[in-house]
């Protein structure tokens, strides 16, 4: 049974009824009536999940995708171009030009590392999800609480004015009693 706070902060605050809200608007409105924090570190909550694999596979795009690689891999590729072509000239060369091998291995490395990259990417994507369905709930909730706000400072602002408008109806009722005996006073000594 839905608290009967909750449903009125959904009427109040969201003009609607709490029944008509999706399941993640009644979940953040559920915690403001409860006064429950939304917020959560979704990089904990991802990371905790992940198999061995998964882990390897975004060091493997982390380091792919790095400045170091692209240095290595220019120095390698040069290093291969070298020997091949200048330090071993006339010799027994295990790749020569035009560097046969050498595109075997670079199109099985693309082979290997462009599903690893994807599948890095695609884990990326569903965290990138999460922590924008957390920034949702997050924001929503935060809205939610201004608004609560602006209610209780626009009752706090009503309860001053009220307040206010009965003292100076005092006021205006003691300088009428205080206006009739002068007007009382001034009229018995003429």
């Amino acid at each position: 049974m839905v608290d009967r706070r909750i449903k009125e902060l959904a009427e109040r605050l969201l003009n609607t009824g709490y029944d008509d809200l999706p399941d993640r608007d009644k979940r953040v409105l559920r915690r403001v009536a409860k006064r429950i924090v939304v917020t959560e570190n979704v990089n904990e909550r991802f990371h905790e999940k992940l198999s061995f694999g998964q882990r390897l596979a975004d060091q493997v795009a982390a380091f792919g995708g790095s400045w170091t690689f692209i240095i290595i891999f220019g120095l390698t590729l040069a290093v291969w171009v070298l020997v091949n072509t200048w330090l071993l000239p006339g010799r027994d060369v295990f790749d020569p030009y035009p560097f046969v091998f050498l595109n075997l291995i670079l199109s099985m490395l693309a082979a290997i590392q462009a599903p690893v990259i994807m599948m890095s990417q695609n884990r990326q994507t569903s965290k990138d999800r999460l922590a924008a369905n957390n920034d949702y709930d997050v924001n929503l909730k935060a809205e939610l609480e201004i608004m609560n706000l602006h209610e209780k400072f626009d009752d706090m602002r009503t309860r001053q004015l009220e307040t206010l408008l009965r003292q100076q109806g005092e006021q205006i009722s003691q300088l009428q009693a205080l206006m009739e005996k002068v007007d009382q006073q001034g009229g018995s000594q003429t």
